[in-house]
């Protein structure tokens, strides 16, 4: 949540980092500020809603500057307001910090703090950081060193970029549980909460690790630990262009991004190797000895991951727990011997999944991610990571990222089964080939957009959704409910097909439109029964189905493992312009950030 962007170099920054600030608009924010070097020494701006708001207080001051910092905030700490928003600065004026996480120990420190005589004019837990460099700089003349002294005092989760008046061209940061990485240029170094904010400019690419702090000028970037030991990070080269997290024409990035699907699982399948002994980087006397599998996540993926366990029971008959990360990383989980933990996060900062993949680290369990962003935290933290390759997901509503989840678990699951003996060769072979066919398959599917967007025109004014399922279908259900509810604002809930005439079906009548799977297979006939008794309630039925049913959505023909990740698509196209057509802000739903870095 909330978003940092930062720049020393050689250029007049703030068209840049306006540019950035609105590339990391998707983590969801209700305000912006900036710290900027001036001849004076530093100034700041602010201005609730839109970067918008804050560019034009920017240009209406002229500035211009070489060195600055800046922030979208997203509330925790107390209501938006330009006195809340970050930057914060010091009883002086002279050090800024922007922030992002939560500070658990800010109390603490603000009232001892306020002994000292400093004035806080915020209700938020990030300013006290200002003033306790502030209260450093008074022992310590160096800018780092006393930015250094600050941080360890900290408890929490922090991503933290900090400016000084009297060190002109310097940034200090500091990173723990929350993303942060630094690009770097020609005489001239980014900083930010994630690559888009500065890919136009540059593809190099320095990801902070927990427990970093660096000092960064026009001409260098130096990382430390905490105990001063310097540490060497690797420069990454990101391969997808800025353009790629462009509209390219569509009304919203939602709409974009799900017809990036083909295209986002031909490239993630691409990486996935047929050839068992290269498969997900576990060796094949490794993958033989796993007995059962934890898989954690929160939103949309968790919902993969529920997907994920039908299909990995059914195909490799091992056990699997599925469980969304806050609650899983606060059990008392007897962990099973041999069981291998899975992560699965869009973003790789999840701070839940986080917290959930260490803790069964702790319990000396092997680790799996399957995430979108190279060196983000939880991968780093992981024995073996897989990546979905969409490039940027840019609407906080996931849809490319979700249907590339699913397709990685769907080759997890025929590889385990190959390893464990259950599927022989020639079958694994003949799955493994219709899998191949996904982005084709995805391709036809969005053909019937426009059947989609009729259903939408005849259902929007409704206030409430059903949405069924069975089997590995039913969790899709939930991600129909939920992408719904995320961007029109509507109620809407996800039930497995058999449980309907177990309470809900006492909600249901003709004003209630009810979306159900019913893919060819084991449950086909059952699913048809659950809609028999919804329609027979008057209720407005929508079906999705890839065999001939009266009045179905069709989706191309699979096996019913795969169907899950063909049937979302027109879930998707159907909350898509049941919100648009209600003028909702579709990219960007109120109260929602892209990348949950907070508990």
């Amino acid at each position: 949540m909330c978003g940092i962007v930062g720049y020393s170099g050689g250029k007049n920054c703030v068209g840049i980092i306006m540019e950035g600030l609105k590339k990391l608009e998707y983590r969801g924010y209700d305000s912006a500020g900036i710290a900027f070097e001036e001849t004076q020494g530093l100034d700041v701006l602010k201005a609730v809603g839109r970067v918008e708001n804050l560019e034009k207080l920017v240009k209406s001051r002229k500035v211009k500057s070489n060195c600055a910092i800046a922030h979208t905030r997203w509330a925790t700490h107390g209501k938006p307001c330009v006195l809340n928003s970050h930057p914060h600065t010091d009883c002086k004026g002279e050090v800024a910090i922007v922030h992002n996480g939560i500070i658990e120990n800010y109390a603490e420190l603000k009232a001892v703090l306020s002994k000292k005589g400093h004035k806080f004019a915020s209700e938020t837990d990030s300013e006290i950081i200002a003033h306790l460099i502030e209260e450093e700089l008074k022992k310590q003349k160096d800018f780092f060193k006393a930015f250094v002294l600050a941080v360890k005092k900290l408890k929490g989760a922090y991503a933290l970029a900090a400016a000084y008046k009297n060190a002109p061209g310097v940034i200090c940061a500091a990173k723990k549980q929350s993303p942060l990485v630094i690009g770097k240029g020609d005489g001239e170094y980014y900083l930010a909460s994630d690559v888009p904010a500065f890919l136009n400019y540059t593809n190099k690419a320095i990801f902070l690790e927990d427990g970093d702090l660096a000092k960064i000028t026009p001409s260098s970037c130096e990382v430390f630990n905490l105990s001063g030991v310097k540490q060497n990070r690797k420069v990454n080269v990101i391969k997808w262009s800025s353009s790629a997290a462009q509209k390219g024409g569509y009304k919203h990035f939602m709409i974009k991004e799900i017809f990036d699907q083909p295209q986002a699982t031909k490239d993630t399948i691409s990486t996935l190797p047929a050839d068992i002994k290269k498969a997900f980087g576990i060796a094949p006397a490794a993958a033989k000895k796993i007995k059962g599998l934890y898989i954690v996540a929160c939103g949309t993926a968790y919902h993969a991951a529920l997907s994920a366990k039908y299909v990995i029971e059914h195909f490799a008959k091992l056990p699997v727990e599925v469980e969304t990360a806050s609650e899983f990383k606060y059990r008392s989980i007897n962990f099973q011997k041999n069981w291998l933990f899975i992560a699965v996060s869009q973003s790789g900062e999840t701070a839940d999944t986080l917290a959930a993949l260490m803790n069964a680290k702790k319990a000396g369990l092997k680790t799996l991610s399957i995430c979108n962003v190279v060196g983000s935290t939880i991968t780093r933290a992981s024995d073996y990571t897989v990546y979905t390759h969409c490039g940027p997901e840019i609407s906080v509503a996931s849809t490319k990222a979700f249907t590339s989840q699913l397709a990685v678990l769907y080759s997890f699951a025929l590889h385990m089964a190959r390893q464990h003996g259950v599927l022989g060769k020639a079958e694994f072979d003949k799955l493994y080939k219709e899998f191949q066919t996904l982005p084709e398959l995805i391709s036809q599917t969005l053909k019937d957009e426009q059947s989609v967007k009729k259903i939408a025109k005849e259902v929007y004014k409704s206030n409430s959704y059903i949405f069924l399922g069975r089997n590995a279908s039913f969790p899709i259900a939930l991600e129909g409910a939920l992408k719904l509810k995320e961007i029109s604002y509507l109620h809407a809930e996800g039930f497995a097909g058999g449980e309907i005439k177990h309470g809900p079906i006492a909600i249901i009548d003709k004003d209630m439109p009810v979306v159900a799977l019913a893919p060819k297979g084991s449950l086909y006939e059952k699913m048809i029964s659950s809609c028999q008794e919804v329609s027979a309630r008057g209720a407005k039925l929508i079906i999705i189905s890839n065999t001939p049913t009266k009045g179905a959505v069709l989706v191309p023909y699979s096996n019913e493992y795969l169907f899950p990740i063909l049937a979302v698509i027109p879930l998707q196209l159907l909350a898509y312009y049941i919100s648009d057509l209600r003028g909702r802000e579709i990219d960007r739903p109120r109260n929602l950030a892209k990348s949950v870095t907070v508990e």
